[in-house]
C-alpha cells in the first residue's frame, strides 16, 4: 500500500471496501454488498491516488480494462437493463469505479442509486438470483485473468 500520508485516513487503503472477488498487485474488484443492488461491484486501485490523472497512462489503461471486464461480465451473466459506471470520490478520495447493474424496476431507477428512492426497499424482482451471481463471479474471474 501507499506511504502517502493521506492514505492513513483512507478507508480504501485501510480495508478492502467490500468482499474481494479478485485482486492483483495493482487493483482489486469487490462486491459492494448493496442488498438492493445485487452485482454492484467496485474496481479499486490499490495505491492511494485521488484522481485518474494521478495515475500514469499504463495504470489508467489497466484500470479501465478492469472496469470494462466487470461491465461485460455483468451484461453476459446478469442481463441488466442498464449498467451505471461512476467514479465520484467525493466521500472517499481514492480512485475507484462503481459498476452497477440496473433494472427498470429497481429501487431508484431511472435515477442514480444515491438519489431518493422511488420504490420500497429491496432488490428488483428482475435482479439476479444466487446462481446468476455465482456465474457472474466466475465469468468475472476469468475475464480479469485474461491479458
Amino acid at each position: 500500500m501507499s506511504t502517502d500520508p493521506a492514505a492513513a485516513g483512507c478507508p480504501l487503503c485501510r480495508g478492502d471496501g467490500g468482499q474481494v472477488l479478485w485482486r492483483d498487485a495493482q487493483l482489486r474488484v469487490v462486491d459492494a454488498g448493496e442488498p438492493d443492488y445485487p452485482g454492484f461491484t467496485r474496481v479499486i486501485w490499490q495505491d492511494h491516488a485521488a484522481e485518474m490523472s494521478d495515475l500514469d497512462e499504463a495504470a489508467r489503461q489497466r484500470l479501465m480494462r478492469a472496469v470494462l471486464a466487470v461491465e461485460q461480465a455483468q451484461r453476459r451473466t446478469l442481463a441488466p437493463d442498464k449498467i451505471n459506471l461512476a467514479s465520484l470520490g467525493n466521500m472517499v478520495p481514492h480512485v475507484h469505479w462503481h459498476v452497477i447493474p440496473r433494472w427498470r424496476d429497481d429501487r431508484h431507477f431511472p435515477d442514480a442509486v444515491w438519489a431518493a428512492p422511488r420504490r420500497d426497499p429491496g432488490p428488483s424482482p428482475q435482479a439476479p438470483d444466487a446462481a446468476a451471481l455465482a456465474r457472474y463471479r466466475q465469468a468475472l474471474a476469468q475475464a480479469l485473468q485474461e491479458p
